[in-house]
């Protein structure tokens, strides 16, 4: 029963201290110079579909691509009217992970260029994917997966998703590497996905205490604001040393920002944001205008005409601002302070615009 009660008195302990902060690791917070996808495309055709395909009377490229793979295949299609709807012509495209070798697989997604209006069920045809340099990397094949359906009536439609899109898991196969190992690499670099220049300094730290543990010599500068360059010894090997670098934990710097979307209403204030003390009050003024036309009926036996009647009730009604002493040094206290104005989204981006044209928020404003 003693053990029972102590757990639970630390655990209680522990919710009481709230939330702790252990750190971000470097691998979440920076990439490595030179270690990045490759994008290949390639255009293809997609056959099996149900009706759903192009209509090569709108989609001529369609009707030539059909004709020209019906040529390879020694059939003679060119003096005939195709109207087939059960093909459609798409655009293929993958990322090509680095330093993939020959024979791996990966994901292409797969979207149409023509009239189709659905894809599912559909094949995908041998496709090469190429890269920048024109050369052939890989080849995709393979049935589509598509998420969304569309269904049609004489009346009415329903579409859930898009149709006219999908994915082949694993469904290109590598033809060829591209050039260069990771050995090939002539310095180790990282770079900070949110350049800032504390956060690389404490990279550089955190790194350096962690060397100096383990070779008893620093291996890290800060370059810049974005990259912090590694030293490369004889002490470990490479993908050790990225490895065990990149398990390393920082508490990266967060810039004074706040960014407010007005399509959204959505308001994000960052950890550092401060707003010097001032006084707001804000209320809305909301105008209704309502049309009740009535009838106006003659008399009976009457030469006159039944005419309409217009009539127009207009009401104002503006609601009470409530003042408020608006000021904190941290994100709690300036949450609190905008809530008990009682204020909804829009309203709070507008008394955000406000108090940065009023010089009391110091931080930067991003309206999206």
């Amino acid at each position: 029963m003693r053990h029972v009660l102590l757990a639970l008195a630390a655990l209680a302990g522990l919710l009481l201290a709230g939330p702790s902060f252990a750190g971000t690791r470097i691998k979440d917070i920076a990439t490595l110079k030179g270690v990045r996808d490759n994008q290949l495309f390639g255009y293809g055709l997609v056959t099996g579909l149900q009706g759903t395909g192009d209509t090569l009377r709108n989609a001529q490229f369609t009707e030539q691509s059909l004709q020209s793979l019906l040529d390879r295949l020694g059939i003679n299609v060119r003096d005939s009217r195709l109207r087939t709807r059960n093909i459609a012509a798409v655009m293929v495209t993958a990322d090509l992970p680095p330093y993939t070798g020959t024979g791996s697989r990966i994901d292409v997604t797969v979207t149409s260029l023509g009239d189709a209006t659905s894809l599912r069920g559909g094949t995908l045809l041998m496709t090469p994917l190429t890269g920048g340099d024109g050369l052939v990397y890989a080849a995709a094949q393979g049935p589509l997966a598509v998420s969304g359906f569309s269904v049609q009536g004489q009346a009415e439609q329903l579409t859930q998703g898009v149709p006219t899109a999908g994915r082949i898991p694993n469904g290109a196969l590598i033809e060829r590497e591209v050039p260069g190992t990771f050995r090939d690499l002539p310095e180790l670099v990282f770079e900070l996905k949110n350049p800032d220049f504390k956060t690389a300094t404490l990279v550089a730290d955190a790194i350096n205490a962690w060397s100096m543990a383990r070779f008893h010599r620093r291996i890290a500068n800060p370059r810049d604001q974005r990259s912090v360059v590694v030293l490369r010894g004889r002490d470990a090997t490479q993908t050790r040393l990225v490895a065990e670098i990149g398990d390393l934990t920082v508490q990266p710097d967060v810039p004074a920002r706040v960014v407010v979307d007005q399509r959204t209403g959505t308001v994000v204030i960052g950890r550092n944001v401060q707003i010097s003390t001032v006084a707001v009050t804000h209320g809305n003024l909301t105008v209704r205008v309502t049309e009740t036309p009535e009838v106006s009926q003659p008399a009976p036996f009457s030469n006159g005409q039944t005419t309409v009647v217009p009539r127009t009730e207009v009401a104002a009604r503006e609601e009470q601002g409530k003042l408020a002493i608006i000021g904190g040094s941290d994100l709690q206290t300036l949450v609190r302070g905008l809530n008990s104005v009682g204020l909804k989204p829009t309203d709070i981006i507008a008394i955000l615009q406000a108090v940065k044209t009023a010089g009391a928020l110091q931080a930067e404003l991003v309206v999206q």
